[in-house]
């Protein structure tokens, strides 16, 4: 295991997502950088955009109240040929489908402005457009510590591929974030609009399609 190599020498490790492709292989990285008293980080970039930011210092401030409901959509687009390369979308390689591999993105976004949720239900299959072992639609309902509930959409079966959405409503105003921007109305009549500098999507057929600011950012903070 490569961890197991750094940590033996003392070097910090920066790992791309997901952090394994089990929870008991997870748990083991974890274990090992916790004995060795090294910092462990996952590339999850997307938490550095400037609208996360901004939308998270506002709701720090109390500025939205509180959150009542907090809701995910992802709507990307792979092509079969994006699965017939060897080894993904399997368990063996991956881990999961469109949740672990795609999804992740976006519920990391979710989790940095409401928290993790208490209680997850949910269903994942695999559509008939794709040939895969792993998931490629997933819809889930969330339940969060302080009450407020919360619907999780995941797929990567939606041609032509569409902006994730995130929203979050809170008792002074609701936050809607689509693609690299959005807006906060607040229910004093003010309305915030949120713009990224430079797009990080890649939900259409091109998996890389977007800026390397965001791993910039996640980077210098690491």
């Amino acid at each position: 295991m490569l961890v197991k190599r750094a940590a033996k020498v003392g070097k910090h490790v920066l790992l791309e997502k997901p952090l394994e492709i089990s929870l008991e292989r997870s748990r083991q990285v974890v274990e090992t950088a916790e004995r060795a008293a090294i910092k462990l980080g996952v590339v999850l970039q997307r938490r550095f955009r400037p609208a996360i930011a901004q939308t998270a210092r506002l709701i720090g401030e109390g500025k939205l109240g509180e959150i009542v409901s907090a809701s995910m959509r992802l709507g990307n687009w792979r092509p079969q040929s994006y699965y017939d390369e060897l080894g993904r979308g399997t368990l063996a390689r991956d881990g999961g489908g469109v949740l672990l591999t795609q999804a992740i993105h976006t519920i990391d976004q979710l989790i940095a402005l409401a928290g993790l949720p208490t209680q997850v239900t949910g269903f994942a299959g695999t559509s008939p457009v794709h040939s895969m072992e792993t998931e490629d639609v997933v819809h889930a309902a969330l339940r969060f510590g302080n009450g407020a509930l919360g619907t999780l959409s995941a797929t990567t079966a939606a041609y032509p591929g569409f902006p994730d959405v995130i929203e979050i409503l809170g008792s002074l105003g609701t936050v809607r974030l689509e693609g690299d921007g959005g807006i906060i109305n607040l229910m004093d009549g003010r309305s915030i609009e949120l713009q990224d500098a430079s797009a990080d999507g890649g939900n259409g057929a091109d998996p890389m399609a977007f800026s390397h600011n965001n791993h910039r950012a996640l980077h210098e903070d690491f």
